[in-house]
Formats: C-alpha cells, sequence, structure tokens
C-alpha cells in the first residue's frame, strides 16, 4: 500500500534540517535569554504554568507567557526550561495544535500529570540544583504537588518574586489594561454592595473559628462583591484586583485611576466607617497582607484561587482553609431577583438562537455559510440583544 503523504501542516524535527510548517514560532532567541536570566539567578529548572495571578480559567494577553515564550497557544499547559532542553506539558485537546506551533527547541510531553514533570526534572537537573518558577502564577496545590515530587531527591524548589519570562519579554509585553472598571446599575443587582458585605461579615462572625478577615484572591469574587464590572480579560466581564475584608475595613487593591467616577463614589459613600472601601495599589497586596499578619488576626481565603505567593505570607496558625472563600460560596447562590435577571438574559439568548438556526435552514442550502462565517452571524444577532455584552466565550461552531 502506498504510504499517507506526510502531512506539512505539523512539524517534522526528525529531518536534517527539520521542516517547521508556516504556524511555527521560532524560539531560539527567547530561549536563550531566558537562559542567560536562569544563570544569573542561579537557577537549573524553569517552570512555566499558563494561568495567571488569580488562577483565572481565561486569561488576559499580559498574561500569556507559555504563549509567549513557546508559540503555543492552547489554554492548558506547562513549560519547562533547563539550560539545554526544553519541554511542554499539555492534555490530548491541543497534541496537534502543539506540534503545528512548536519549533524544534521543544520537546512534546503528551499528559499533563507533576509527576511526570517532577520525574522529567530529576532526569534533567543533577542533584543540588535549583528549580524555580513564580510563586504568584502557581496555586497553593499545585506548589505542594511540585514540592512532593522533588521532596527528599537533593534538589531544591526555590520561589523566585521575580518572573524571568517577564524579564526577557520587556517592553514587548502588553501593557496593564487601561478601560474603566464600572457600577452595574441597580436594575441589574441582586442585592446592594453594602448587603454582601454585611452578610460575609456575619458568616465570620458565627464561623466557630470567629476570622478577623476574608481574602479574596478571584477576580469574579471582588467584582460581583462590589457590583463592580471590567472588561480586562476576554469574555469574562472582571478586571485586575484583590480584597481584604475585615470586621471594621475593607480594601480593595486595584488601579484606582480605572474607577469610573460613579464606580468611585459608590465605594467611597460610607467613609469613614467599616462600610468604607478603601482604595490601594493593586501591586500592594501583598505588601498589606503581610503587615496584617503579623497582629493578632485569622484569615480566611478560598485555596482554589489563592496563589501560593500571598498564602506564604500568612503564619500557618492565622489561617483558615477552605476549597472556596465565603464570597464565592454566596456568589453560588442566586436569590430570587438574580434568578428573575438569570432567566431574561436567558430568554434574550435564545431569541437569538432562533433567529440563528431559522437563518442556517434559509442559508445552508445554497451553499452561503461556513463554520467561521455562521459563529460571526450568531455573535451579531447576540449584539443587536438589549443589554448584551459580548459573548462568554468564542464560539465553537461545527458541521457534518
Amino acid at each position: 500500500p502506498q504510504a499517507a503523504s506526510a502531512r506539512t501542516d505539523v512539524r517534522d524535527c526528525s529531518t536534517d534540517p527539520p521542516y517547521l510548517p508556516p504556524t511555527a514560532t521560532n524560539t531560539t532567541v527567547r530561549l536563550a535569554a531566558l537562559r542567560d536570566t536562569m544563570r544569573s539567578h542561579g537557577v537549573h529548572a524553569y517552570i512555566v504554568p499558563s494561568t495567571d495571578a488569580h488562577m483565572s480559567e481565561y486569561i488576559a494577553e499580559r498574561d500569556a507567557r507559555l504563549g509567549w515564550l513557546t508559540g503555543f497557544t492552547g489554554s492548558a499547559g506547562t513549560g519547562v526550561v533547563t539550560q539545554d532542553k526544553a519541554a511542554l506539558w499539555t492534555d490530548s485537546r491541543y497534541w496537534t495544535q502543539a506540534e503545528r506551533q512548536l519549533d524544534c527547541n521543544w520537546e512534546l510531553q503528551r499528559t499533563t500529570w507533576i509527576e511526570s514533570i517532577g520525574l522529567w526534572i530529576l532526569e534533567e537537573v543533577p542533584v543540588g540544583g535549583n528549580i524555580s518558577l513564580d510563586p504568584f502564577l502557581f496555586s497553593i496545590d499545585t506548589w505542594n504537588s511540585y514540592s512532593q515530587a522533588l521532596h527528599g531527591s537533593g534538589r531544591t524548589l526555590v520561589p523566585i518574586e521575580t518572573n524571568l519570562v517577564d524579564q526577557v519579554w520587556g517592553d514587548e509585553r502588553p501593557p496593564s489594561p487601561s478601560s474603566t472598571i464600572y457600577s452595574l446599575l441597580e436594575a441589574f443587582t441582586g442585592s446592594s454592595w453594602q448587603e454582601k458585605v454585611a452578610g460575609i461579615r456575619q458568616q465570620m462572625e458565627q464561623h466557630v473559628r470567629r476570622p478577623t478577615a476574608v481574602l479574596l484572591s478571584g477576580l469574579e469574587e471582588t467584582a460581583w462583591l462590589f457590583n463592580l464590572r471590567g472588561d480586562d480579560i476576554p469574555y469574562n466581564p472582571v478586571f485586575y484586583s484583590y480584597t481584604l475584608l475585615t470586621n471594621t475595613s475593607i480594601s480593595l487593591f486595584v488601579d484606582k485611576r480605572r474607577l469610573s467616577v460613579e464606580a468611585q463614589g459608590s465605594l467611597q459613600a460610607g467613609c469613614p466607617g467599616p462600610l468604607c472601601v478603601e482604595l490601594q495599589e493593586y501591586g500592594q497586596a501583598r505588601a498589606h497582607l503581610h503587615r496584617y499578619a503579623q497582629g493578632n488576626v485569622t484569615i480566611w481565603l478560598g485555596t482554589e484561587y489563592t496563589t501560593y505567593g500571598l498564602y506564604g505570607v500568612i503564619p500557618q496558625e492565622k489561617l483558615l482553609e477552605d476549597s472556596y472563600s465565603p464570597v464565592m460560596m454566596a456568589k453560588a447562590v442566586k436569590n430570587a431577583k438574580e434568578q428573575e435577571l438569570l432567566r431574561a438574559a436567558h430568554l434574550r439568548d435564545a431569541v437569538a438562537v432562533i433567529q440563528y438556526l431559522l437563518w442556517l435552514e434559509k442559508t445552508v442550502p445554497q451553499g452561503q455559510v461556513d463554520e467561521f462565517s455562521g459563529a460571526q452571524h450568531i455573535d451579531m444577532l447576540r449584539r443587536a440583544q438589549e443589554h448584551s455584552r459580548g459573548p462568554s466565550f468564542q464560539s465553537i461552531s461545527a458541521s457534518g
């Protein structure tokens, strides 16, 4: 039987010179620069995740460090770079995409297990070597998994708070977002932010451990609590922020220049007092938390959204840990008004979908539509609906 023709849309690193499709990114210069930086920090292996500092499901361009370093743009993956090797781990959704986007500097590892990443590191890094990562990009659980994988191996896991990829990326790195953070109109909220804060403080009081503060790292937690919205991340109405809510004070860490006049007025109407939101710089969250944790305090947090970088600042005996913070849990339970708003939004969306199905019935037989133009059309129909703020993810559209 005739051999199938070699696929030209994926890389072939076995030939000399290797074959790279036009979709592959040349990463030689970036890797050389990263390795220089690693050497100056005494780092033998550097781990690069696909997450941001808030464990967001979607990330902004500014946080796409793995994408910039490797050329691979899938939503999930981990890269590890040593002085002479580089490898990418990702799941089966992305294997073909990785073979199209990676150049031959990268090995593709077809798994996502931290154990397998650990084994690879142990093979490539000699005893006495340092393995580093940015503690603000790893969840507590993930940090612990790496710690466990390297435990007793004679290699050291070293957190470095300066992100080495950012250093190399330099001025080419996309800027911080500058769009306006706005207040939701009262018509679209189930309760005022003051009521929500009072509810969380009540939970703190009733908890057997009587926590003095709740730390919020998930972007949707702060957005929900204060009835604020932004567009820092595609398809998500959130903005970069942290919140530290105590029994008597509220600190919101955010770029305050971006708050609309109404938003700032709403947050500071109760100043001074326990319902006054003190606005602090986004970059000050860690230092502020560190100072607060010196006192006679107990800090309640959700481990799923808190990074090891923030977690490590709080002494163990002052921590109250749940998988999700009380704000995340409260947000998950919709009151009657929120349920009514959800149903109304789904009705408007259903109208757009029905219009789309009718349009497809007419246009598909004429051979006038493909998956891509169809996806663009339904986006347009949704945008035409009242109160539309855009889709919640890029259309996934397939036929046949």
